[in-house]
C-alpha cells in the first residue's frame, strides 16, 4: 500500500516552511535515509530523509513552494509492485487533508469535513470557500509579474492549491478584463509608510527569517518592559591574558577572540547571580541551574543565535572551538533547531564595527541580553592617578518583569569584576 510524505515538524514552534528543492523526482526509487528534500525553515535550510522505501509516485507540492503548513501531504511513495498512477490517484486527496502526528496543524481544516477527490482530478479552478483562489505565496508573485488570472487556473497542490508548476503555459489576463477600480485597490490597502511616492525604488520580498525577526521584536518591544544598565569595563588584562593563553594554545589550532572570553564571563557572571538566569513565564518563573548563552551572528538575510551550552563551566577553548563551528554552520544555514532555540541570555558583541555603545533587544522568551561595544583607549582613572586605559562599555537589557534592577545591577558589576580580573573565571 501507497505511503503519503507530509510537510515535517523540523522544529518544535515550525508551522510552515519552504520547499526549497527536491532531490528526487518522480519514478526514483528510494530507501530509508536516502535524500528526499531540502526544507526551508525561518532559520536554517535542513535535509529531509525518507522513513519508507518505495518508488515516489507522486509529487504534489512544487519545489520552491512557500508557506507549506506543517502536515501537508507533499509525495506519495508506491510500494515495490505497486501501480504508481494508481497509488498516486488512491492516496493525494484523502491524505492531504489528514493533520501531522502530534500537535502539528492540518494542511487545511475546510476540506477535512469531508472526503473530496484528489487535487489533480479536479477540473474547476481552486477556490477556498469564501471565494478566493488557493495559491501559495510564489504562485501568486509569479502570477501578479506575469499578468495571469489565478481564476482561471487549475490547481495541482493539495486540496486543489495553486503552485508554480500550474502557472506554466497559462495564458496572461487581457488588460480589458482588469476592472477599473483594481488599480487603486493597494493604494489604498497600503500603510502610507508603504507607498512610494513616486521616489525610485526597489521591492525587496521578506524572507522568513526577515518576518519572523520582526515579529519576535516586535513582540520584545511591545510586551516585554525593558530595563538597561551599562558599566565601562577595562580589559587590558583580559587583553593580556588572552595573549598568554593564545601562545599555549598555538599547538592545538585554538585561537581565543575577546568575544570567547566575554561569553565566557558572562556563563560565570549569571550563575554568581543566579536571579539573573531566569525567564518569565506568566505566573511563574524560570530560574536554570547552568548558563546557556545565545550568541548573536551576523548571516545573509538576518540574524541567529547559536548556543554555547554550558559556558559557566565549559573551557575558554572548548567556547572558541564551538563558537567558530556553530559560527560557520550558522553562516551556511545548517545549524539544527536545538542549536538556535533555547539559552538562558543572549550576548551581542557590535564593537567589530566601531559600536562605543548600544542597547539591544530582549530574545524573548530569556531574561536578559548583554551588548558589547568596541574596546578603545581612553582616559581612565587607576589607582586615583589618571591613565590610558583600553576600555569598552557594555549594557545589560533586562525583563524588568522578571529581574529587579538591583540584581541586575549586581549582574553586570560581577561581569565587570571578571573581565578586569580574568583569572577568577577560569578558576
Amino acid at each position: 500500500m501507497s505511503k503519503t510524505i507530509q510537510m515535517p515538524a523540523l522544529s518544535p514552534t515550525m508551522e510552515e516552511g519552504t520547499l526549497a528543492k527536491w532531490l528526487v523526482k518522480e519514478g526514483d526509487t528510494v530507501s530509508s535515509g536516502d535524500l528526499l528534500a531540502e526544507i526551508e525553515t525561518d532559520k536554517a535550510t535542513m535535509e529531509f530523509e525518507a522513513v519508507d522505501e518505495g518508488t515516489v509516485a507522486k509529487i504534489l507540492v512544487a519545489e520552491g513552494s512557500e508557506g507549506v503548513k506543517v502536515g501537508t501531504v507533499i509525495a506519495i511513495i508506491a510500494e515495490e509492485g505497486e501501480d504508481l498512477s494508481q497509488a498516486a490517484a488512491g492516496n493525494a486527496a484523502p491524505s492531504a487533508a489528514a493533520p501531522a502526528a502530534g500537535p502539528a496543524p492540518q494542511a487545511d481544516p475546510v476540506p477535512a469535513k469531508a472526503p473530496a477527490p484528489a487535487p489533480k482530478a479536479d477540473p474547476a479552478p481552486a477556490k477556498a470557500t469564501d471565494g478566493r483562489v488557493k495559491a501559495s505565496p510564489l504562485a501568486r508573485r509569479l502570477a501578479e509579474a506575469k499578468g495571469l488570472d489565478l481564476a482561471a487556473v487549475t490547481g495541482s497542490g493539495p486540496n486543489g492549491r495553486i503552485v508554480k508548476a500550474d502557472l506554466e503555459g497559462a495564458a496572461p489576463v487581457a488588460k480589458t478584463a482588469v476592472p477599473a477600480a483594481a488599480p487603486a485597490a493597494p493604494l489604498a490597502a497600503a500603510p502610507a509608510a508603504a507607498q512610494d511616492f513616486g521616489i525610485p525604488h526597489e521591492v525587496i520580498k521578506l524572507s522568513g527569517m526577515r518576518k519572523t525577526i520582526a515579529r519576535r521584536l516586535t513582540e520584545s518591544k511591545q510586551q516585554v518592559p525593558h530595563i538597561y544598565l551599562t558599566v565601562d569595563v577595562q580589559l587590558d588584562k583580559l587583553l593580556k591574558l588572552r595573549g598568554e593563553l593564545n601562545a599555549g594554545l598555538a599547538s592545538r589550532g585554538v585561537k581565543l577572540s575577546v568575544n570567547d572570553l566575554l561569553i565566557k564571563a558572562l556563563g560565570v557572571a549569571l550563575i554568581q547571580v543566579p536571579e539573573c538566569n531566569v525567564q518569565f513565564a506568566g505566573d511563574q518563573m524560570l530560574k536554570f541551574q547552568r548558563a546557556d548563552i545565545s550568541v548573536a551572528v551576523s548571516i545573509p538575510g538576518g540574524l541567529i543565535t547559536p548556543i554555547v551550552t554550558e559556558a559557566d563551566s565549559k573551557g575558554v577553548a572548548a567556547i572558541s572551538t564551538a563558537m567558530k563551528d556553530l559560527a560557520a554552520r550558522a553562516k551556511d544555514g545548517k545549524l539544527k533547531p536545538e542549536e538556535y532555540q533555547g539559552g538562558t541570555a543572549s550576548l551581542s558583541n557590535m564593537g567589530m564595527f566601531g559600536i562605543k555603545q548600544f542597547e539591544a533587544v530582549i530574545n524573548p522568551p530569556q531574561g536578559m541580553i548583554l551588548a558589547i561595544g568596541a574596546g578603545e583607549k581612553r582616559p581612565f582613572v587607576i589607582d586615583d592617578s589618571l591613565q590610558i586605559a583600553t576600555v569598552m562599555s557594555a549594557t545589560g537589557s533586562f525583563d524588568h518583569r522578571a529581574i529587579d534592577g538591583a540584581d541586575g545591577a549586581r549582574l553586570m558589576q560581577v561581569f565587570k569584576e571578571l573581565v578586569e580580573n580574568p583569572i577568577g573565571m577560569l578558576a
